[in-house]
């Protein structure tokens, strides 16, 4: 993209009519003088006034943090098995200091709005009641990210999640890359965000710290890990110098590479001026299998390095040992428990072998992704404001780059060089690992689609590839794969309500519908997708891939939906092998 073309596109996002930064800091400013932060069951037993005041304690005293991921198909459940995870952790003499509460993705609605739409995989919060659970049910500091600020129920849910105790709230980089279903209101989105990260601003002093979770936004879109660096800077100036909040960055879900996970916790260090108060550091989820003892043994290396690296560099991020079930479906509470007791099994020889690690290679990786880094925010400053946008003004920086996107965002600031032979025309500084695992995938599933019989079922063929949810991923090797066998692809993207999708079938001409699922709601969506295509006259193959369940009011747990998706005249695809058979045969 030429500069002019990008100021272009700069120029028709601006002429938006968004409300002024004086008007959001006034309703900010407004609701602080109505709200005083709670006080947790974990802060009154910890003595501590917010997760912020905790962590600089453990950072002080190299003690590790430890975070779990909670999550049932109610709040009553989930409340049980955060009492059940703090009973099992206290009687084995643990100390379980965080949990995520995992909710369902209609949170980030209006809470009028919640009922109208498909339900997907977590607890809807409902009442006053359960909000004050959320802080009382157990010991352990509840952590609320996902589909907290960064939706049209920002300044909502931050002020309820602030009035219990919750002093970390995100997530910041779903604004960018997430949308809620059936929402179609970007400027209401980017007003209740700017708000909600205002009123964090306002009781900074109190220990409040503004989640953003990279590798689920923009981030995880980035072929280059200098431009994620770059973003971070970005999105630390959004936060701490134009709205006055305290930002604590998140990783790991797409980092396998040991070095690179290490590396980045110095290089978060680094981006933050060696004031860096972390979240937690997740899980390398882009490794894991329907092989449990195999990934058994992924979670016992990346809990290995994420430990030593808290031992060398404490940042205060909390470590998340993940269930072996989680790339299968949402675990249980045994299985979440058995994670914790595993993790402090690891860190009892981390801490022996940490003094004979050497940490060169790891403070390399962050010294080249953070020069990369300081580059990208130096070129996106200078060029958003050369294209016009004000620079001071956190209401439209924030619209501005939600509407850029991550393609033209690296492709016009990255700090790679020119490359017409690289993605987005540059040689990456540090290739992501999502990429690279990305393209291991291909190379590997490859195998499923060389046949002449399913080349000749792809061949000339229209296929309309989108994604229910921000898993883009799958779209890009299923798009790179039907390429490969001459078919024509559409990608519309991910985040699709049912009937963008159907719309796009029947506009662009799609003969066969690739879509994919992974939040709970598999079953809702795809009747939901019927009655769209019906009613515009459109008559194709539809392939569901991902993880196929659905949250059901009598199951703690979503369940398996694949032959009630049959009956439907469904087709679902868990595997690539499962895609190319299907594929043959239509």
């Amino acid at each position: 993209m030429r500069a002019e073309e990008f100021n272009e596109k700069v120029a028709r996002i601006l002429t938006a009519d968004l409300p002024s930064e004086k008007e959001i800091h006034r309703r900010a400013k407004d609701m602080a003088e109505n709200l005083s932060i709670g006080r947790t069951a974990f802060m009154r037993k910890m003595g501590v006034a917010s997760e912020v005041e905790y962590k600089r304690a453990c950072i002080k005293g190299r003690r590790i943090m430890y975070h779990a991921h909670v999550g049932m198909s109610t709040w009553a459940e989930t409340s049980h098995a955060l009492k059940r995870l703090y009973a099992e952790m206290e009687s084995r003499g643990f100390v379980q200091d965080r949990a995520g509460i995992c909710l369902d993705r209609r949170m980030g609605l209006p809470s009028a709005m919640r009922h109208a739409v498909p339900a997907e995989t977590g607890p809807i919060l409902e009442t006053d009641e359960d909000w004050r659970d959320v802080a009382l049910a157990a010991p352990i500091q509840p952590h609320m990210g996902d589909f907290m600020i960064g939706f049209p129920a920002s300044a909502e849910n931050a002020s309820k999640a602030l009035r219990v105790g919750v002093t970390t709230v995100g997530n910041l980089s779903q604004f960018f890359s997430h949308e809620v279903p059936m929402w179609k209101d970007p400027i209401y989105t980017t007003a209740e965000t700017t708000l909600a990260i205002a009123l964090m601003g306002r009781f900074r002093d109190s220990g409040t710290l503004l989640h953003s979770y990279l590798d689920d936004g923009f981030g995880a879109l980035f072929f280059d890990s200098a431009t994620v660096a770059g973003w971070a800077l970005l999105e630390r100036y959004i936060v701490e110098e134009l709205l006055g909040a305290k930002l604590g960055h998140c990783m790991g879900g797409l980092i396998s590479d040991p070095i690179k996970r290490s590396g980045w916790i110095f290089a978060l260090d680094e981006i933050h001026d060696h004031d860096c108060i972390g979240t937690m550091f997740f899980g390398d989820t882009i490794s894991f299998s329907h092989d449990f003892d195999k990934n058994r043994g992924l979670v016992a290396e990346y809990l290995t390095w994420d430990i030593m690296t808290q031992l060398e560099c404490p940042t205060g991020h909390g470590v998340l040992s993940m269930p072996v079930t989680e790339a299968v479906r949402v675990p249980s509470i045994e299985e979440i428990v058995e994670a914790q007791v595993f993790a402090r099994r690891i860190e009892e020889g981390a801490r022996r072998m940490h003094r004979y690690v050497d940490f060169s290679a790891p403070r390399a990786f962050a010294r080249l992704v953070c020069d990369g880094g300081r580059r990208v925010y130096e070129n996106a400053i200078a060029g958003l404001g050369d294209a016009g946008v004000n620079l001071k003004d956190p209401v439209q920086m924030l619209y501005v780059l939600k509407r850029i996107g991550p393609a033209d965002f690296e492709e016009m600031f990255g700090a790679g060089e020119a490359d017409e032979n690289s993605p987005r025309g540059r040689r990456p500084v540090a290739r992501n690992d999502v990429f690279v695992e990305s393209d291991r995938r291909i190379e590997v599933e490859s195998k499923w689609f060389t046949s002449s019989a399913i080349r000749a079922a792809v061949r000339s063929r229209r296929f309309l590839l989108a994604s229910t949810d921000v898993h883009e991923h799958a779209l890009y090797v299923m798009r790179t794969i039907i390429r490969n066998c001459d078919g024509i692809v559409v990608d519309i993207g991910p985040e699709k309500n049912p009937d963008e999708v159907a719309e796009a079938c029947l506009e662009r001409g799609a003969d066969v519908l690739l879509i994919s699922t992974h939040n709970g709601m598999a079953l809702e969506y795809a009747r939901l997708l019927l009655e769209e295509l019906e009613e515009r006259n459109v008559d194709i193959p539809v392939v569901m891939g991902g993880v196929l369940n659905q949250k059901i009011e009598e199951a703690a747990m979503p369940v398996d939906v694949d032959d009630a998706l049959v009956s439907l005249g469904i087709h679902p695809a868990r595997t690539l092998e499962r895609l190319a058979y299907i594929l043959k045969g239509l």
